[in-house]
């Protein structure tokens, strides 16, 4: 079988999803379109050899909706032979992407793919795709759901309560993402996969110098009277700290065989080694990483122990806690240049986001392997293995 390699990954920095954030003022098929131009050249490839684009992004509506990855590779330049499509696999989106772009690759449908994602929160905002619609679900959905779904931050609080994690654990671990996002950012880790646009230069939403004592502070993000009654084993401890932020960006992953790459003399940097999706109690919604973990490394027939870096989206602190307390991975080794807490998360955009980062921290530390895995809407995760080559 052929395999799928990735020979380059790049991505804007992010911007803060609001009036005011640094990439507000761009529209969102710009947005994406600017990493796509990046993308060909830093690599050399023509565009006219890309046999597909394929592109995650979640609000699907207005801005963004009409296929906004096929008009973003026209705005980019690229040939009108070039195809594109859009996908929603909510926040694990562009991961997907990813999965789809090296399985084509692997089976020979593609020689060279090109997985991206993009959302811009402060022009499109989270919910916009279904804002006004009286009933999403349906009968037969209601009806095995009688008291109804819930939204994530419910969800989080529901994962705190059921492994235990604390209050001091959720700020810690937020203070952490931002320490470590800084340190990467000063010593100029990102350079290599950032693409700055708009005079952004460098992710704009981290934080530094938050204490324990002031994230004290803060007041639960997600309490409500009515969810409290329903589900008492809640302590209501996730703050507007503990979660991911609202942010614009988009990044681009070149996927094709080691055989083509070495034909135009470009350097693989890794093997897309194994992937999984996999679904959970869409109740709790964000565990989906937990089976989806387990399920890759069986694949690969690995441990969770031979991987080198893991990127692991931080939705909302909890879910990262627990899925460490269930798998049993090493802290230490997660997120080593901050998460979505300190760098944000542009649904869309953020399996690209990270697996960016995945490559490039596997190719700075020297790392074999790194392993990423997003909670998603619905009850649902992505989790791929990359081999450094």
């Amino acid at each position: 079988m052929r395999d799928a390699v990735i020979v380059e990954a790049v991505r804007t920095p992010v911007g803060k999803g609001r009036p005011g954030g640094a990439l507000a003022g761009v529209h969102p098929v710009d947005l994406l379109a600017h990493s796509l131009r990046e993308l060909v050249e830093r690599t050399g490839v023509d565009p006219a050899l890309v046999d597909d684009v394929i592109g995650g992004v979640v609000s699907q509506v207005g801005e963004q909706g009409g296929n906004i990855t096929r008009r973003a590779a026209l705005a980019a330049g690229f040939p009108d032979s070039v195809p594109a499509t859009s996908i929603d696999r909510q926040c694990g989106s562009s991961q997907q992407a990813v999965h789809f772009a090296a399985q084509g690759v692997m089976s020979g449908a593609y020689d060279f793919a090109i997985a991206a994602g993009v959302e811009s929160m402060s022009r499109v905002p989270m919910g916009a795709s279904v804002a006004g619609a009286a009933d999403i679900d349906g009968v037969a959905l209601a009806e095995r759901y009688p008291e109804g779904l819930i939204d994530q931050g419910y969800s989080a609080e529901l994962i705190a309560a059921r492994w235990g994690i604390t209050r001091g654990e959720m700020d810690g671990f937020a203070i952490g993402s931002h320490d470590k996002a800084d340190a990467a950012t000063r010593a100029g880790a990102f350079d290599a996969e950032l693409a700055p646009l708009a005079g952004l230069t460098h992710d704009e939403g981290i934080r530094t110098g938050s204490t324990l004592e002031k994230l004290a502070t803060l007041q639960p993000a997600f309490y409500n009277e009515q969810m409290a009654a329903r589900f008492p084993q809640i302590e209501w401890n996730v703050t507007a700290a503990s979660a991911s932020q609202i942010s614009d960006g988009s990044a681009a992953i070149m996927v094709t065989t080691s055989d083509m790459a070495a034909k135009l003399g470009l350097a693989p940097l890794a093997r897309v080694h194994s992937f999984a999706v996999a679904g959970a109690d869409p109740l709790y919604m964000l565990t989906a990483v937990m089976p989806a973990t387990e399920k890759v490394l069986a694949r690969a027939g690995l441990s969770i122990s031979d991987i080198d870096n893991f990127e692991v989206s931080e939705a909302f602190a909890p879910v990262v806690l627990a899925w460490a307390k269930e798998t049993g991975a090493d802290l230490s080794r997660v997120n080593v240049r901050g998460g979505a807490i300190a760098l944000g998360h542009p649904l869309g955009a953020s399996g690209a986001r990270l697996m960016t980062t995945l490559v490039h921290t596997l190719k700075d530390t020297g790392g074999r392997y790194g392993l990423q895995t997003m909670c998603e809407g619905g009850g649902m995760a992505n989790a791929t293995i990359l081999e450094r080559l």
